[in-house]
């Protein structure tokens, strides 16, 4: 489409976080690796898009563990010699003080260029604003989103873009949307709040990813105002904007979902889920659901696509070679990182993800009677990797329990320390079946199950997020339980732990010990079923189509 069409309307991207390459530490998770790999799309299919994020000095840290398996963070200044100075450099306020922000531009994105926001400058008595991601949650946080959302909108001004569409990926951008009222309030126009909103609205669309509506950040209208994020909103506007039952507690997706004419879901589950969830906001643009997906040059090996394409025997069995090439680097890479050498021939399953309660991380592990046996003679082979929130207590200490399980079990179970780009590319290329267990409907998308798709891994995975989309059970990867939702959490854990093991045991571990054929011939189901339709191009058409028309 980008390519046949020039006249597609100019888009502004906005994002707290980019995950563009491993090393280029300005992610932190599912939220960046989507945006980076939407960035890369618009470049590769030539759609008009320019992306708008913050340069963070320290990124989202590394996550490392002591030497009694507890996770703890550690931080350190980067520089980037990649990146082009601008000359650019955009004023904004900050509790009635001007912060200056430099704007940096990586140059590898051509058509689709992303400008990043900087206020480490000795001018500034406040640089530390850009320095570390999710960092904080207060006053802090407030301070980067205007950097983001205001600072990002002056910002292309000063750079001359022309933009027709701005889109804000989750709330962190709504600032952007204050700015684009103050224009049109305090212009030559001087339009009321009303016509302004009605304005700007024609200009907005909105993707919300938090499944949670205790995940969605909120602040307190005082401190929106003391912090000078308002510009010229007066607090009856940011009640009418952000507010729901409390006046003065201003939530983030519920200002984005009034301001924007258009709002997206992250895959067609959570466009239910979250049409539920925000039901109650008056006056909320429509949600309607885009599935996610991923920038297959990036995360998908194209020998391997290049082996899907056969029908014949031989090209089973070369499907299989590229397979066990990828799963022999994974168990060199596990080696070099862990000193742990894992059987290259028995089933290796990967985990990895963001550690939290509601992925349940350590599932598989609830009944040891079951799983024991298949562990210490090394049947199933499990490597799991993740990162906590730097403040979450919890999220750490589902990680040490992966630790501790990776002792008990130590050549069957590996943990993988300071998840990132490089890591989520060598599980998803190299394990035999990816796992995914979360609490129903709590998953918005889960793109890392993408990769593994497309790479032949098959999907072992809970009818969530993206994968009720894409199973055929037994054809092209497996889900397990029935799609239950119980009020009961340990129920809950309870009926999908039972189904998670009578799947494991009956079908997958059968399938690949006793009837590779059967394998072989799923994991080319696997690829070629979701080879274009989880594709970050395909992702791009319907926004063009659903979104920013």
């Amino acid at each position: 489409m980008g390519k046949k069409n020039k006249n597609l309307p100019r888009v502004a991207y906005f994002c707290m976080e980019y995950g563009l390459q491993s090393d280029f530490k300005i992610y932190a998770g599912g939220l960046g690796i989507l945006a980076g790999d939407y960035l890369k799309g618009a470049k590769d299919h030539d759609f008009p898009i320019v992306g708008l994020g913050i340069m963070w000095k320290q990124g989202y840290g590394d996550q490392m563990l002591d030497e009694n398996g507890q996770p703890f963070d550690a931080y350190r200044n980067r520089k980037y010699d990649f990146l082009k100075d601008t000359g650019v450099t955009v004023d904004v306020l900050i509790r009635n003080v001007n912060v200056k922000c430099k704007v940096w531009l990586v140059e590898k994105f051509g058509n689709a260029p992303l400008y990043l926001l900087d206020t480490d400058l000795p001018e500034n008595a406040d640089a530390w604003i850009s320095g570390q991601l999710y960092g904080w949650f207060g006053e802090e946080r407030i301070a980067q989103e205007i950097v983001l959302g205001i600072g990002g909108v002056k910002a292309l001004r000063a750079l001359g873009h022309e933009v027709d569409i701005y889109h804000f990926n989750e709330g962190h951008a709504l600032f952007a949307g204050f700015e684009l009222l103050r224009e049109q309030m305090e212009g030559e126009d001087g339009l009321s709040f009303k016509k302004a909103l009605k304005k700007v609205k024609k200009q907005v669309v909105f993707t919300t990813h938090t499944p949670i509506v205790q995940g969605n950040e909120s602040h307190p209208i005082d401190r929106i105002e003391y912090m000078g994020a308002n510009l010229c909103l007066k607090r009856k506007h940011l009640v009418k904007l952000g507010c729901l039952d409390d006046e003065n507690l201003f939530n983030m997706t519920v200002g984005a979902l009034r301001m924007s004419k258009k709002s997206n879901a992250v895959a067609q589950l959570h466009g239910e889920t979250a049409n539920k969830m925000w039901k109650d906001v008056k006056k909320r643009s429509s949600i309607t659901a885009i599935t996610n997906g991923i920038h297959v040059p990036t995360w998908v090996d194209p020998a391997i696509l290049a082996a899907a394409e056969g029908k014949k025997e031989q090209d089973f069995d070369k499907l299989w070679e590229v397979h066990y090439k990828n799963k022999k680097a994974l168990v060199g890479f596990i080696e070099k990182r862990n000193g742990v050498k894992l059987d290259v021939n028995k089933l290796i399953i990967g985990f990895s993800r963001r550690a939290v309660a509601y992925k349940r991380s350590d599932l598989i592990f609830r009944n040891p009677k079951i799983i024991e046996p298949l562990l210490k003679n090394q049947t199933v082979q499990l490597v799991f990797s993740g990162k906590a929130h730097p403040l979450d207590d919890a999220g750490k200490a589902i990680i040490a329990n992966l630790v501790a399980m990776s002792k008990k079990y130590p050549k069957s179970v590996v943990f993988l320390t300071d998840y990132d780009m490089t890591i989520g590319a060598a599980l998803t290329r190299g394990a035999d079946v990816w796992l995914n267990n979360p609490v129903r409907p709590k998953e918005a998308s889960g793109t890392s199950g993408m990769k593994a798709s497309m790479n032949g891994v098959l999907n072992l995975s809970i009818l969530d997020g993206w994968w009720p989309e894409a199973c055929e059970h037994g054809v092209n990867g497996w889900q397990f339980g029935d799609a239950k939702e119980l009020e009961d959490p340990a129920a809950q854990d309870l009926h999908d732990m039972n189904a998670l093991y009578k799947t494991l045991t009956e079908e997958v571990v059968p399938t690949f010990y006793e009837n590779q054929p059967k394998w072989r011939k799923m994991m080319r189901k696997s690829i070629r079923s979701t080879n274009y339709q989880f594709s970050v191009e395909r992702m791009l058409e319907e926004y063009y189509d659903l979104l920013y028309c």
